[in-house]
């Protein structure tokens, strides 16, 4: 993999970088993906970006190519080829992905396609969702005493069955984080449940560090109910795990220290 190049010159020989924009809060997007998007001739963005980063590119072509409730714009052959087409006629694009393109983004095969093709390629990584969207909640992802480890799975495969590495996680003490797994959570809470884990703390997070973002939190037990009284739904982050308590004790020493604060 090369390293970035913002010259434009050099651009014109067409050139792939691969860029995150972070969980979804605008102010969360590294330093080098804007100084990449300011060199843009082309961006091309998915659903979950922020179009308020489209700023940070006023002169290049802003192409949307996402997918929203499985409508998609673009079909992933069809991106494929626009990034060489673009990057052939037009010279640098930008493939503007949320959290960080290495994690679920198919940021790899993207530049493996345009590599393949002759063009030169560059990755910019980004702030995972999986660990800053939790943060935004004070849940950590690990704790001394409460989990040493994490996992990160994706809650639909390329098959769209549940991935069977949930079965394997559900039964260690690790926490564990799954991305795009609403439609499967009957599923997961069933695989907890199974390894007697009913009274296990599990989070939700919709559109995460975003202004509308929801949360639901509650134990495998009782989250099928949350998740209805709250009206939770994709784009969502599922957390299971004794972190999630973590929360709620911050949240209660910092009411004491309020109440502790007014009686002074």
């Amino acid at each position: 993999m090369v390293d970035l190049d913002l010259n434009r010159d050099a651009n014109k020989l067409g050139q792939l970088t691969v860029v995150g924009a972070g969980p979804g809060d605008v102010e969360l997007i590294t330093l080098k993906a804007i100084k990449a998007l300011q060199a843009a001739d082309v961006v091309l963005y998915d659903a979950l970006v922020d179009v308020a980063l489209l700023d940070y590119a006023p002169n290049a072509e802003h192409i949307f190519v996402g997918k929203r409730k499985g409508c998609y714009a673009y079909q992933q052959e069809q991106i494929n080829d626009l990034i060489v087409s673009r990057a052939k006629t037009h010279g640098h694009v930008v493939r503007l992905k949320g959290g960080d393109p290495f994690v679920f983004g198919r940021g790899a095969e993207e530049m493996e396609y345009a590599a393949s093709k002759g063009l030169k390629v560059a990755m910019v990584p980004g702030i995972s969702s999986s660990m800053a969207v939790p943060a935004s909640q004070n849940i950590p992802v690990t704790k001394r005493g409460a989990a040493e480890s994490f996992w990160v799975i994706t809650g639909t495969t390329k098959n769209h069955k549940l991935s069977t590495d949930v079965a394997l996680a559900a039964k260690s003490n690790a926490t564990i984080v799954i991305l795009m797994g609403m439609g499967k959570l009957a599923e997961i809470v069933e695989l907890f449940k199974l390894e007697g884990k009913a009274d296990m703390p599990i989070a939700i997070i919709q559109n995460g560090t975003r202004e509308d973002e929801k949360l639901g939190i509650g134990t495998i037990d009782t989250i099928g109910q949350i998740v209805v009284e709250c009206q939770l739904s994709n784009p969502a982050i599922i957390v299971v795990g004794e972190v999630v308590k973590h929360r709620s004790a911050v949240l209660d020493y910092a009411q004491t220290l309020q109440v502790h604060s007014e009686e002074l």
